[in-house]
C-alpha cells in the first residue's frame, strides 16, 4: 500500500491555469508560484462580487483521539464527490503549520487518495505565508523593545507588556525568556516569550481582514502592552502597522491549489482551534462562496473548540452561516472515547461504542442548537463491523442527524458519493437557521459561562485572581464587548484532557483573559492549554528526509 507522500507524488497534478479556468479564474489574475501554485490577488474578489453565494457546509468533527478521525480527509473527499457529481465545487482549508508538521501530528493536507497537492509544498514552506505571519509579528516585538531602549517616550511599562515572539516550530525552550541581557548595549532586559505562529493575534488578524486596509487598521489596532499609568499601548502608537502590513502584502492573497481529482482549494490562514480561532480565512471563504456552487471548508479540531469559533466569531464577522455541518467521527474514536485503549481498538465492541457515542451525540447537538442541519460522515475503516456501523447510524437518526458511510481515503471522490448526496439533502430539506450562542453585548463572564454550559456541557466557571483582575481591566478599558475565544484543551469537552465522552457536573477553570483587539475577541485561556507546544520523545522530524535529486521522503 502507497503511503500519502507517495500517492502525491505519483500525482498527475495539472497546471494551475486550467485548476484556475475550471471556476471562470481568469490567467492573468494569477500570482504563480510556480506550476501548482498561484496566489489570487483583490481583482478577483472584484470580478466576482456580484456572483450568488453558493452554500457553505463546515466540516468539523468529534473530539480527537489518538486513534484519528480523519477531518481533512473527509472535506477533500467530500469536494472531490460533489465534482464527480457535475457540482461546481471550491475547497476552503487552513495552511499547516510546521510545528505539528515537524511533532506529532505530520501533514495536513489529507490522506490517501483524499489529498491536496502539491502536498510537500502545502506542509512545509508553501507560499511563504507562515513567514511573512512570523516577521511581522516579531517586527513589532523589535519595534517595542526599540522604543524602550530608545528612551520610552510612550512610557511602556516593562512589566506589563502582553506582546509576544513566535516562531512557527515546536520550542518548548522558548516559553520563557529574558531579553535585553548583556549591558546596556542590548537594551533594556525584561521577561519575554515564544509563541507558536498560529497562535499570534497577526495570524487571526490575517485570517479576519477583509481587504489590506482592514489589515492596516486591524494591525494598528494591537494592544502590546500597557504604560506605568494602566493605558493600553497599541502598535499604531509606534507608527508599526504600516510596514507590518508591507511583509504582509502577499501573504493576505489567498493560495489556490488542487486536489487529486482537480477540485479547486484555496488554501489560506491557519490558527489552531485549541489556542486560536482555528479557521482558515475570511477572504478565502468568501470567494469559494462566489467561485462555487458549494464552497466546504473546516474548522480545526473538535465542534466544540473549531466550530463554535467558526459559529461565534468568523460567522458574526463575516457575516456568513454554514448551510449544513459535517460533523467527523470514527468507529475506533468512539470506542476510545468508550475507554478501550488504543491498541485494543481493532476488535468489536459494541457496548464500548454505545458508551462512547455520546461524545458524538453531544456535538450533533451543538450543531444544531446553531441551526444548522447535521449529517454524520463516519469514516470508515476495515475493522469496523457491520453491527458497529449500524450501531452508530442508529444513533444519529435517534439524534436527528442523518449519517453517510465515508471511504474517501481509499477510494477518493468515490468514496464520499453517499456523503454527498446526503449533504446535498440535507441544504434542501432542513433550511439553516443560523444564531450564536451569546449576545456578543453580555457580559466577559455571561459569555464563557454561556461556551461552557451550552457547548462543553459544564456545570460552571471557576477563575484565577489574574484572570478575574484581567477582566475588571477589560470592562474598565471597555473592550469587553467583544466575542470569546477560548484556548482549551482539544482532548475533552472539558478543559481535562483525561475526561472523555461526555462529562458532566464539571467546572471550568480560567486561569487567564487577553484581548486581541486587532483580531476583535477576547481570549480566555484555561487548565493548563500551552500557547507554545513541545516536540514528543520521537518527532514526526526524525523521520523527514530528501534525496540527491529532492525528491521527500517520511512527510505523511
Amino acid at each position: 500500500m502507497l503511503s500519502d507522500i507517495e500517492i502525491a507524488q505519483n500525482a498527475e497534478m495539472k497546471h494551475i491555469r486550467d485548476i484556475a479556468a475550471s471556476v471562470n479564474i481568469p490567467e492573468d489574475s494569477l500570482e504563480y508560484y510556480g506550476k501548482y501554485k498561484a496566489k489570487l490577488g483583490p481583482e478577483v474578489q472584484n470580478a466576482v462580487a456580484g456572483n450568488p453565494d453558493g452554500k457553505l457546509v463546515l466540516v468539523t468533527a468529534i473530539n480527537p483521539t489518538p486513534a484519528g478521525e480523519g477531518k481533512t480527509t473527509t472535506t477533500i473527499g467530500l469536494g472531490d464527490a460533489l465534482t464527480r457529481m457535475g457540482k461546481k465545487c471550491v475547497l476552503a482549508l487552513r495552511e499547516p503549520s510546521l510545528g505539528p508538521v515537524m511533532g506529532v501530528k505530520g501533514g495536513a493536507a489529507g490522506g490517501g487518495y483524499s489529498q491536496v497537492v502539491p502536498m510537500e509544498d502545502i506542509n512545509l514552506h508553501f507560499t511563504g505565508d507562515m513567514h511573512a505571519i512570523t516577521a511581522a509579528n516579531n517586527l513589532l516585538s523589535a519595534m517595542i523593545d526599540n522604543h524602550i531602549h530608545q528612551g520610552n517616550a510612550l512610557d511602556i511599562d516593562v512589566t506589563n507588556i502582553v506582546w509576544k515572539r513566535v516562531v512557527d516550530t515546536n520550542d518548548r525552550a522558548l516559553r520563557k525568556i529574558v531579553v535585553g541581557m548583556g549591558g546596556k548595549i542590548n537594551g533594556v532586559p525584561r521577561e519575554d516569550g515564544f509563541m507558536i505562529t498560529v497562535a499570534s493575534e497577526v495570524m487571526a488578524i490575517l485570517c479576519l481582514a477583509l481587504d489590506i486596509d482592514d489589515l492596516k487598521k486591524r494591525l494598528g489596532e494591537i494592544i502590546i502592552g500597557y504604560n506605568r499609568s494602566g493605558e493600553p499601548v497599541k502598535a499604531s502608537d509606534l507608527k508599526a502597522e504600516g510596514a507590518m502590513t508591507t511583509l504582509l502584502k502577499d501573504a493576505i492573497k489567498p493560495n489556490l491549489v488542487q486536489t487529486l481529482e482537480y477540485t479547486p482549494c484555496l488554501i489560506h490562514g491557519g490558527p489552531f482551534a485549541n489556542i486560536a480561532h482555528g479557521c482558515n480565512s475570511v477572504q478565502a471563504t468568501k470567494l469559494a462562496m462566489k467561485l462555487g456552487d458549494y464552497a466546504i471548508t473546516e474548522a480545526g479540531f473538535g465542534a466544540d473548540l473549531g466550530a463554535e469559533k467558526f459559529m461565534d466569531i468568523k460567522c458574526r464577522m463575516a457575516g456568513i452561516h454554514p448551510d449544513a455541518v459535517v460533523i467527523v467521527a470514527t468507529v475506533r474514536a468512539l470506542k476510545y472515547n468508550g475507554g478501550i485503549a488504543k491498541a485494543d481498538l481493532k476488535e468489536p465492541n459494541v457496548e464500548a461504542l454505545k458508551k462512547g457515542i455520546v461524545n458524538l451525540g453531544k456535538h450533533i447537538e451543538n450543531m444544531k442548537n446553531f441551526g444548522a442541519p447535521v449529517v454524520v460522515a463516519v469514516n470508515r475503516f476495515d475493522t469496523d463491523s457491520e453491527e458497529e456501523l449500524q450501531t452508530v447510524i442508529d444513533m444519529c437518526n435517534e439524534w436527528g442527524a442523518s449519517c453517510a458511510l465515508s471511504e474517501v481515503f481509499a477510494k477518493g471522490g468515490e468514496g464520499g458519493i453517499e456523503l454527498a448526496k446526503k449533504v446535498i439533502a440535507a441544504i434542501e430539506n432542513e433550511p439553516a437557521q443560523y444564531h450564536p450562542v451569546y449576545d456578543v453585548n453580555t457580559s466577559v463572564k455571561d459569555k464563557i459561562n454561556a461556551i461552557v454550559t451550552k457547548i462543553y456541557g459544564g456545570a460552571g466557571v471557576t477563575y484565577s485572581a489574574k484572570a478575574e483582575k484581567q477582566i475588571k481591566k477589560l470592562e474598565e478599558l471597555g473592550l469587553d464587548k467583544k466575542p470569546v475565544c477560548m484556548a482549551k484543551t482539544q482532548y475533552s469537552l472539558s478543559d481535562n484532557p483525561t475526561l472523555l465522552g461526555r462529562p458532566e457536573n464539571f467546572t471550568v477553570n480560567v486561569s487567564e483573559v487577553r484581548v486581541s483587539n486587532g483580531a476583535g475577541f477576547i481570549v480566555a485561556e484555561t487548565g493548563s492549554i500551552m500557547v507554545m507546544p513541545g516536540l514528543p520523545k520521537v518527532p514526526a522530524a526524525v523521520n523527514i528526509d530528501v534525496d540527491k535529486e529532492g525528491r521527500i521522503s517520511g512527510l505523511f
